[in-house]
């Protein structure tokens, strides 16, 4: 079972949050690539861009935060954080 929690944070504060569960035979990365998709679909988001910071985080610690600068459009939260919490 993969699953990953997302958080929106605004003022040190966590809006929503949403954890996406994945039990099928996909890659790490086409289930992460998926629930990122999931996840803005339940937040109403378009999909972030990866920069070489948010690689570099999510390799070293399953973990990344999106901000403002990874969204094309406005975003009225401060970060989009997505943790990686369960992989088998």
């Amino acid at each position: 079972m993969f699953r990953l929690w997302a958080k929106e944070f605004k003022d040190n504060r966590m809006l929503k949050d949403t954890v996406i569960c994945n039990d099928n035979d996909d890659t790490r990365t086409h289930k992460v690539f998926n629930a990122i998709d999931e996840v803005c679909y339940q937040f109403n988001l378009g999909k972030p861009i990866w920069l070489d910071a948010n690689v570099r985080d999510f390799q070293r610690y399953d973990k990344t935060r999106f901000t403002q600068d990874n969204f094309m459009e406005g975003i009225d939260f401060d970060y989009l954080e997505i943790h990686v919490i369960e992989e088998d």
